[in-house]
């Protein structure tokens, strides 16, 4: 069975660090043409599931269209909003900010703005969304946590996404666990 291997790149004007969860290893490269070449052949031969760069005003814009073009599955994040989210709530928190559910804020100085999702893979966030509506019609727990939502003034919005959000914690227990489906998840 293949191990999963998830690539975390940090950022910076002359280098690359990188960081393979999977093996605990780690390795540098040159932010410049011939090394980004080589780190791409090199995560190539490795296949990682998910390359999570941070975005650092544009250095990193290299590297990921590099890594993109080969096929990599690449993701460029903003470090501030992770860390500040992920401070809050853990290692669920990167996921939910990777698929774009995560509340971010919108405060400076002493402003306090709304809170909103944003950012993420639309991809996933578009099936999960879609995976979200059809547990919310059909699937007894979901539906009824939804409608206490809704009940307690919730939009509908705000709640859907708390279930996008509920439904991505679910999914990752059973991967984690290599549990299929149970209802109990749910409650």
């Amino acid at each position: 069975m293949k191990c999963e291997e998830f690539v975390g790149i940090d950022v910076s004007k002359a280098r690359l660090e990188v960081c393979l969860h999977g093996r605990g290893a780690w390795s540098s490269a040159r932010n410049d043409a011939d090394g980004i070449e080589e780190l791409v052949r090199t995560l190539n031969s490795i296949l990682p599931s998910l390359i999570v760069l941070e975005a650092t005003g544009g250095y990193e814009t290299a590297f990921a269209t590099a890594a993109y073009a080969a096929g990599l599955p690449v993701v460029v994040v903003n470090p501030r909003q992770i860390r500040d989210f992920a401070k809050a709530t853990g290692m669920l928190a990167k996921i939910a900010a990777l698929v774009g559910v995560a509340p971010f804020n919108r405060d400076s100085g002493q402003h306090r703005g709304k809170r909103m999702i944003w950012g993420g893979r639309a991809e996933v966030r578009s099936v999960l969304y879609m995976a979200t509506l059809a547990a919310i019609r059909f699937n007894e727990p979901i539906k009824a946590r939804h409608a206490r939502l809704i009940a307690r003034g919730k939009p509908a919005k705000v709640a859907i996404v708390a279930r996008m959000r509920k439904l991505l914690t679910i999914l990752n227990a059973m991967l984690k666990n290599k549990t299929p489906w149970n209802a109990r998840f749910a409650t």
